[in-house]
């Protein structure tokens, strides 16, 4: 027998690994969490590894989900094995075309890391919710529930596929399957290809469309035949189960673990046992090991097969002993007598209750758990386990959560561990984008790598995008880790970020003996001093190991900016001790070399220092034995009695990591998923490491770092004398317009991330501010809120004049999640500035609904009026749709009000010729936001002071007498891509909406994959060699309509020209779309994302992204509708311009014979299309 191979993967690359062997064509669109599948397929083809047939696979990268099915379809019907990848709403996406190629009997294979879908919110996290979507479709469905399993089953779905021409689904539980990092043994490739039917594969070639053998497919069918043709396949559906069987007993062979349909874990003599399918199993496999060493006669039943779902195999494994049986579902059905699972075991039993084995039918219950990722402890499985015993046990329940309104839920004992002895258990908290997660990954990579040991990582995270809290759950062990749930009674507790120590509970469960690592930018002394009671008393009294280092200030001055995964995973390793440090250090440093060969030798050798010094650096304090005499009165989540109600009962608990034990009555009356606007800013995060100080003596007062700022962490403000000395804090005298009043630039230090754009864009020669340690800018905050609660923002200047004076308008969208530096948010904070007290939003799914609105932070905020952005999120794909839908239902409640204002002119005799004459200015405007918004500040007046049922009526309906501002807000892979269907029509609807599509030029929230937007040369996922095809003129196609207004704008390429195109847009009458550049951190800036606006700049400069404008309104004064703003570019900086970034550097180092000439196709592009708009610049009108 060939030797055992181990690998450290997770079931994303498992699932890839084998789908890889058995495809020749991959059809993908990016989705998380199944993008990572897809990703290494693509990667693999471009590195040339071979699929079982000799060849690489060939990857197409689609428009949408929709479309990778029907290229899915296509494949299959000319004869080539095809696979594809996806989740959620892609594979809701999909259905359409499932139906189609299931009913053709095409031997296609989806691999779905399942996952919870949009509803009263949305969810990327994993649950069974679409993969239950699509149990009606034809489609096979093949469960696994760890990552060993998805390595040993997913053959089974190609080589049924193939052998019983029914297309299979095979999916596993998003992040906690799909995401788990596991050493696992690598499948015998040959041994498994060995069970390919070659017979089958040739009869599938023979019947793939060829003009050589044609036939025809795809009929339409009338009542006389259709039904009967639909029954004709029912042979192939009954022969699956023992196909799938057969196969597994071969896998069963090759791996050594026993595989079957349904797999029975317990006593032979079981009274009680638990049918589930996905991870759970695992954690209920530890549940039923620890009853049954108690005596209890306990099992559970994995479904793997769960369409068809055979009976035959069901009853072969249930224990003839079996009274009662509990159904886990881990998906919801309104309105349903049950969850699927629950249903199908239902039904099997009382269609075959005079054959079971167990004689009378058993007593069957079902229950739902762990939506959206919710953690499903062995705890949790106790109480199921413990409601079977009743007398009558709870049906249709929820575990997991408490339900205090339909009181559903099971009560839920305290936590145990179940990890086998000799379990290492370790937990990091870090920051999004610190490196901590990618640390850990190598971590658990090298402990596997270079011992014997098994090992498990998870990481747990909330949806901001960079600067969010991160945690990840690390095990090892010598005997294999089966515990799908977090790391709760840890032996090692490392704490990556100073502040948490402060708004967590880090010490909760670390146990007795155990280590604490914590970066502290004190030394000893200041951090013992600075350490709360609780964690004192804990520390004592659980005779804690308490270990600190400065990480922050040993990356500060490595270069690392506030990278510190590297330092803090030395001392980990030096701590710990789980393999020599030394040993460590060495793969360490083979690890970097890896993962940050391709960015240069810099960025390595400053890693390689880090490493070092994370070694050298850690101190081990002494834990005074006094602290053991503190009275522990716990951690406390902070509180402010001040915060509305909804931030204390709701968005507190969650943001302090007590959204857990919220109940479901904390939700009464936001049931469709309401939220409050403006939660973010009570969220006070204080992640930066360094703020800016404002030089008051420098500040030559242009609002530049205001504009720039992509959380609007600093504003100016105008203040009047008396005002000005009351603040006790420092001012000077305004310039021009503002000279009467006092002016100063204040910061809001917890709210700033940091990133620095705004010393960066700063024009003062002696810049007017500098960044500063955050612990020594804290007495800032108190100014910050003493000036917004007291001061506030003063309309003495006309804000649509210049940049400067927009800035004294309140931003109404703040402090959202988006990554420090972002180069998106300073659009939408200039827009919410703009038109935000009228302005309604509808958002595509990606980086701008992520940071818009992840509960609990809602960025978007009102104005002293109460007023400010209405906002929503429907799909990725139908975000213009949606939008215009908006505003085509604002519009007919607004034509309502015109009808009545129109009545009562011709009719009323009480209202006054003024009043009437004020009416017929409201309709002869009502489609301008600016000029409506004045008339309706005369007219309520005069319709309250009136009183007529006319007024009262349009009264009732006051809300919409001022025109909203429709704005459609998306990236680029929305834009381009999945929903340009909708944008072209919402384009040639003529409506007045205006889109704004922000090109990061990647689909950035989904991790960096190539879109049409992707230029030539560019390395991003799903183009790791280097996109080959030109960038899409998005602009140049909506001009062609030539009534849409189109703008291309930069924010750091031209401020002015920016706020102009602004201010068009929305004024003109019909249809208007705004792209505009973004520097993202998926692109690798040389410099970090201090950059971004500098980025921008440079852009423009080098002719990489070029500015203009198409007004159809010019065109009607005779002038040419299309106007390049931006200067003829300087193109010797355009390949200077592409070696400051990651995204096409890698290339060079990747492909390096490809990578020139791609680059110059890249300035050759850029030339072609500059040379397009000075054409069209100079046309005669």
């Amino acid at each position: 027998m060939a030797e055992k191979k181990f690998i450290t993967c997770d079931g994303n690359y498992a699932a890839a690994h084998v789908a890889y062997m058995f495809s020749e064509v991959a059809a993908i669109y990016p989705i998380t969490p199944s993008s990572t599948m897809a990703e290494l397929v693509d990667e693999w083809a471009a590195q040339g590894r071979k699929n079982i047939f000799g060849e690489t696979v060939k990857v197409v990268e689609m428009q949408s989900e929709a479309g990778a099915a029907g290229a899915v379809h296509g494949s299959l019907q000319s004869g080539a094995l095809t696979s594809t990848f996806t989740a959620s709403q892609g594979l809701l996406l999909m259905i359409p075309n499932m139906y189609k190629i299931s009913g053709e009997l095409l031997p296609g294979v989806f691999h779905v890391s399942a996952r919870a879908l949009a509803a009263q919110s949305l969810s990327i996290f994993g649950d069974h919710q679409d993969v239950m979507a699509t149990r009606q479709t034809g489609f096979a469905m093949l469960a696994t529930s760890s990552v060993q399993e998805v390595m040993d089953l997913a053959g089974v779905a190609h080589l049924v596929a193939i052998k019983s021409r029914v297309p299979f689904l095979h999916f596993f539980d998003g992040f906690r399957t799909s995401h788990e990092i596991q050493k696992i043994e690598l499948i015998d490739e040959a041994a498994l290809t060995s069970l390919l039917d070659r017979d089958a594969l040739k009869a599938f070639r023979a019947r793939g469309l060829n003009p050589e053998h044609p036939v025809t497919r795809g009929t339409a069918q009338n009542p006389d035949i259709y039904f009967q043709t639909r029954e004709a396949a029912n042979k192939f559906y009954e022969a699956v189960p023992d196909m799938v069987a057969d196969t597994m007993k071969e896998i069963s062979k090759i791996t050594g673990r026993e595989y079957k349909p349904f797999v029975y874990y317990g006593a032979e003599d079981a009274e009680n046992i638990i049918i589930a399918l996905g991870s759970v199993t695992e954690t209920i496999k530890e549940t039923v090991d620890y009853l049954r060493a108690k005596g209890e006669k306990v099992g559970v039943i994995t479904v793997h097969l769960y369409r068809p779902f055979s009976v035959k195999y069901l009853m072969a494994v249930l224990p003839a002993s079996v009274k009662r049986i509990c159904v886990l579902d881990r998906t919801k059905e309104p309105g349903a007598n049950g969850d699927p699972l629950y249903l199908d075991v239902v039904e099997a039993f009382t269609t075959n209750r005079h054959s079971l084995p167990c004689g009378e039918m058993p007593l069957i219950i079902g229950g739902r758990y762990g939506l959206s990722s919710k953690d499903t402890t062995p705890a949790q499985m106790l109480a199921v386990f413990e409601n079977m015993k009743l007398a009558e046990p709870k049906n249709q329940f929820t575990v997991g959560i408490t339900d205090d309104v339909t009181f559903r839920s099971l009560p839920v004992g305290e936590e145990i561990s179940l990890a086998k002895p000799g379990t290492f258990e370790a937990l990091f908290f870090g920051l999004g984008a610190d490196g901590t997660v990618g640390a850990n990954k190598n971590s658990i990579k090298i402990i596997g790598g270079s011992t014997d040991k098994y090992c498990q990582a998870y990481f747990s995270y909330d949806s901001k995008k960079s600067g969010g809290y991160t945690s990840s759950h690390l095990r090892f062990g010598d005997k294999p880790i089966t515990s799908p749930y977090l790391v709760t009674t840890p032996d090692f507790v490392a704490c990556h970020v100073p502040s948490y120590v402060d708004k967590y509970d880090v010490l909760k469960g670390l146990k007795p003996g155990g280590s604490f690592l914590l970066n502290s930018v004190h030394d000893a002394e200041t951090t013992c001093a600075t350490l709360p009671d609780h964690m004192k008393a804990y520390l004592a009294k659980n005779k804690i190991n308490f270990y600190i280092i400065n990480a922050t200030k040993i990356a500060a001055d490595l270069g690392l900016g506030s990278r510190t995964n590297t330092i803090m995973q030395s001392a980990f390793f030096k701590i710990a001790n789980v393999i020599p440090f030394e040993k460590a250090v060495e793969e360490m440093k083979h690890a970097i070399l890896k993962s940050y060969g391709k960015k240069g030798e810099d960025i390595v050798n400053m890693n390689y220092a880090a490493v070092d010094a994370g070694g050298k650096e850690v101190v081990k304090i002494d834990v005074p034995a006094e602290w053991a005499q503190i009275e522990d009165k716990g951690f406390q989540t902070p509180s402010h009695a001040s915060y509305p109600e909804f931030v204390r009962k709701i968005v507190e608990p969650i943001n302090g990591l007590k959204g857990d034990d919220l109940p479901v009555s904390a939700f009464n009356g936001r049931e469709d998923g309401t939220w409050d606007n403006g939660t973010a800013a009570y969220e006070k995060r204080g992640i930066a490491v360094n703020v800016p100080e404002w030089q008051v003596a420098n500040c030559i007062q242009c609002n530049q770092c205001s504009y720039v700022c992509p959380h609007a962490a600093i504003r100016p403000f105008l203040a009047t004398d008396e005002e000005a000395a009351a603040s006790g804090t420092d001012w000077k005298q305004g310039l021009g317009e503002t000279k009467a009043y006092k002016f100063r630039v204040q910061i809001s230090p917890l709210d700033c991330t940091g990133c620095g754009n705004c010393v960066d864009v700063c024009p003062a020669k002696g810049k007017a501010l500098v960044m500063r340690p955050l612990e020594e800018q804290m007495p800032q905050q108190k100014n910050w809120d003493y000036i917004t609660k007291n001061i506030g923002y003063k309309q003495v200047v006309d804000k649509t004049k210049s940049v400067k004076n927009l800035q004294f308008s309140q931003p109404l969208f703040e402090f959202s999640g988006a990554c420090a530096g972002c180069g998106e948010t300073p659009y939408i904070k200039a827009i919410s500035q703009l038109f935000g007290d009228k302005m309604m939003v509808a958002n595509a799914t990606g980086c701008t609904s992520i940071y818009s609105g992840s509960a609990p932070s809602t960025p978007y905020c009102t104005n002293a009026e109460g007023k400010g952005p209405a906002w929503a999120n429907s799909l990725f794909e139908d975000n213009a749709e949606f939008g215009l839908g908006m505003h085509l239902g604002i519009e007919k409640l607004r034509d309502r009000i015109q009808m009545t204002m129109e009545e009562a002119i011709a009719n009323c005799s009480k209202c006054s010729d003024e009043l009437k004459g004020v009416m017929k200015e409201w309709i002869e405007n009502r489609g301008s936001s600016a000029k409506s918004a004045e008339v309706t500040a005369r007219l309520i007046p005069m319709m309250e002071a009136c009183g007529c049922d006319y007024c009262k009526k349009i009264l009732e309906h006051k809300d919409w007498l001022i025109k909203k501002s429709q704005w459609i807000i998306g990236g680029d892979g929305w834009g381009y891509d999945i929903g340009y269907g909708g944008v072209d029509h919402v384009l040639a609807s003529g409506q007045d909406v205006n889109i704004l599509v922000i090109d990061t030029e990647v689909y950035s929230n989904t991790g960096g994959q190539s879109s049409k937007a992707t230029p030539v040369g560019a390395v991003a996922k799903f183009a790791s060699s280097g996109k080959r095809i030109r960038k899409k003129d998005l602009g140049a196609m909506a001009m062609t309509y030539g009534y849409v207004y189109v703008a291309q704008v930069s924010i750091g390429g031209s401020q002015q020209q920016l706020f102009n195109v602004l201010k068009e847009a929305e004024a003109y009458p019909g249809p208007s779309l705004i792209i505009a550049y973004a520097p993202c951190i998926n692109h690798g800036i040389k410099g970090g994302m201090a950059r971004t606006q500098t980025v921008g700049k440079e852009a423009v400069a080098c002719g990489y992204w070029h500015l203009w404008h198409y007004n159809p309104q010019l065109e009607e004064e005779g002038k040419n509708p299309f106007v390049l703003d931006s200067k003829e570019p300087d193109w010797s900086k355009f390949h200077d311009f592409l070696m400051k970034e990651v995204r096409y550097t890698s290339l060079q180092k990747s492909f390096p014979a490809e990578a020139e000439e791609l680059f110059k196709a890249a300035e050759e592009n850029a030339k072609w299309r500059y040379n397009g708009y000075v054409r069209r610049s100079k046309m005669e009108y």
